[in-house]
This record gives structure tokens, sequence and C-alpha cells, in this order.
């Protein structure tokens, strides 16, 4: 077995803290990585303290991972040692349902292998996550990450990138159309950049007047603050797309009316509570609709990498060393951070 350390939940109501474990040596077509950065995503935080249900413990976080090559196994053919790569939310899946043929891994139907908090198909144990100074991956759920980005502002794509990404790309988002970003956060800010990326006239809607600057430092080309009703009824019928970040219950009619005829709104967003039921008037009134998004396959995951990689597209992060993160864990709860922590995997000791 090969000998790890992180940083793991040893159950829901106490401190992450330093944790030796082991993980399963690289099999034939496995790809052994030494963990240079790794995001922190809220949900990592939800699944900490098991306010999702179904956390199993001890339980080491973190599926936003980059870092370099140590080793492959004897089939592999798409890496080498040295490479850099990386690690999203996902490190298998069945491979043979209509999902999985389809390059839609994220939806399969058997159920994804989760990087952490999953029962891994090759032990029969639980998979451990980024927070840690390795990772064992098959290589059909590695991705190869180009060394010309700062790769620690590379780590936050593995999520908050690809799920901004996937809803972008599959509403056919270009050059010409008005999309508006709801919420600046760490999935927010990256909407933007995508969206702005891709063509679009990019406006982002938030309720804080103090983040109007920061949006149009992002790429935004406009900013409308949603608690103002004059503006909000101004924008009505404007937007093809929505991009919906926000995680707590509101009222989806108000953004909804901002959508032209056959625009879509689609949430990423996952509140621990309903949203408000939406108005049907609303929706059938000019065909528009709302729909869901959950990350992206592996495939659409590269094609985002290298779309970053082509524009200079990174998150903006601040770096962390690990033996703060349960302090980072708090910032996080007061949106005290722009717009994602970093983890240097140099700071954790052996």
């Amino acid at each position: 077995m090969l000998k790890s350390v992180g940083y793991a939940a040893q159950t829901s109501d106490k401190p992450l803290q330093h944790f030796s474990f082991e993980r399963r040596e690289p099999g034939e077509q496995d790809v052994q990585i030494d963990i240079l950065y790794c995001g922190v995503c809220h949900s990592d935080l939800h699944l900490a303290r098991n306010e999702w249900g179904g956390s199993v413990f001890p339980m080491v976080p973190g599926h936003e991972i980059v870092g370099k090559v140590a080793k492959v196994g004897s089939k592999v053919t798409k890496f080498k040692v040295g490479d850099t790569v990386g690690v999203g939310c996902m490190v298998d899946s069945c491979k043979h349902c209509e999902n999985c043929d389809d390059g839609y891994e994220q939806y399969c139907d058997n159920g994804f292998i989760a990087t952490y908090n999953s029962e891994e198909k090759q032990t029969g144990g639980m998979t451990y996550g980024g927070y840690s100074n390795n990772i064992v991956v098959t290589e059909d759920f590695v991705l190869r990450v180009d060394d010309s980005l700062d790769l620690a502002g590379v780590a936050p794509l593995l999520c908050a990138g690809i799920t901004t990404y996937s809803p972008l790309r599959h509403w056919g988002v270009k050059a010409g159309h008005k999309v508006a970003v709801v919420g600046l956060g760490g999935l927010g800010h990256m909407g933007v950049k995508l969206a702005k990326a891709m063509g679009a006239e990019v406006t982002m809607i938030t309720t804080s007047p103090s983040k109007v600057s920061d949006a149009k430092r992002l790429g935004a080309d406009h900013v409308i603050i949603s608690k103002n009703e004059d503006e909000m009824k101004a924008a009505r019928n404007r937007f093809d797309f929505i991009l919906n970040t926000v995680a707590v219950p509101h009222n989806l009619d108000d953004y909804s009316n901002l959508l032209r005829r056959d625009g879509n709104m689609t949430l990423v967003g996952l509140p621990a509570e309903p949203h408000p039921s939406p108005s049907v008037g609303v929706l059938i009134g000019k065909r528009r609709s709302i729909a869901g998004s959950l990350i992206g396959g592996i495939a659409e995951t590269q094609e985002m990498l290298d779309f970053c990689a082509e524009h200079g597209i990174t998150a903006d992060i601040e770096m962390i060393d690990i033996s703060t993160i349960n302090d980072a864990y708090e910032r996080m709860l007061k949106s005290d951070v722009k717009y994602r922590f970093v983890i240097d995997m140099e700071t954790l000791s052996a």
C-alpha cells in the first residue's frame, strides 16, 4: 500500500486534523500523482460537516487537484512521469451505461465514483481526496494541465471552472449572446470570465453594490443590483441565458422574467432547502426554461482546461497553508474570500 498523509475530518463536529492513511498501489492503468495544489470547495465543508447526509468518516476532502505524475501503471498510455495533471470531482464511473458511453460520466446511471467519500471499486474502501500529498487515479479520469498557466489558479477550474463552463457550452453561448451571471463568488467569478471569453455580452447580477467594481474587473460589461427594482425591471426580456450560481433559496421568477423568448436559466448552486416553486406563467409566456447542471464529463473538462489555457484563464485565489484549513472554512461561510482558497501542499508535513 502507498503511504499517504493529509488532513481529515474524523467526525462531523470536529475540526480537520493531520491524518496518516494508505492508498492502493498503482495498478496497470493507474496514475500516481504528487499533489501540488488543492482548491477548497464549499461542498468540502458541507460533506465534512455531514450537512447533506451520507458522509463517511474519516474523510479527506478535496476535488480540485493539480500535481505531477510520480508513477504510471504498465498499461498507461496517456501520461508519463513528470507530466502536469489535474483531477476533478470524479475518479471513476461504471463506463458502460448510456451516459458514460456518451461522455457524460457525471450523470452515470450507476453513480460516478467521487474523488472522496465514495466506495472505491478497486479496494472496496473509501476514496480519499486532495487535502493530501498524493493520489492514485485510473488514467481515464486524469486530465492534462498546461504548464503555461499559474498552477495554483488552475486547481479551482477542476470544479468551479467546469461547473460553469458545461452549461455555457451546452446552451450554446457564443459571440453576440447576452448572458447574465447571478452571484459573484467562487462559481460566479468563473462564469463571468468564461462567458466573456466565449464572446458574450456579460452582466453580473448581485445583491451587493460593493461588488460592482470587482465584477467589471473580472470582465462583466454591466452590473445589476438585484435589490434595485428599477434596474431589474429595466432588464426584463434582455438575456439569452442566465447562469444562476446562488446556493441559497430565492425567488426564481425574479430572474426568469429577465429572459428573452426561448431563453434559459441554468441552476448550478445547490441550496440546502428548495427554491420557492417558479411560476409556470412566467415560463410559458415566452417559452422560457429552467434547467440544472452538474460539473462536466471528462472530455468536456479537458476541453475546458484547453479553453482556459488558450485564453489565459485561471481562478482568482487566496493561497493558504493546510494548517489553516479550519479557519478557511469559517471564512468561507462568511464569503470572506476572493474567490477560492487553494492549499499549497508544500505546507503539509509528513
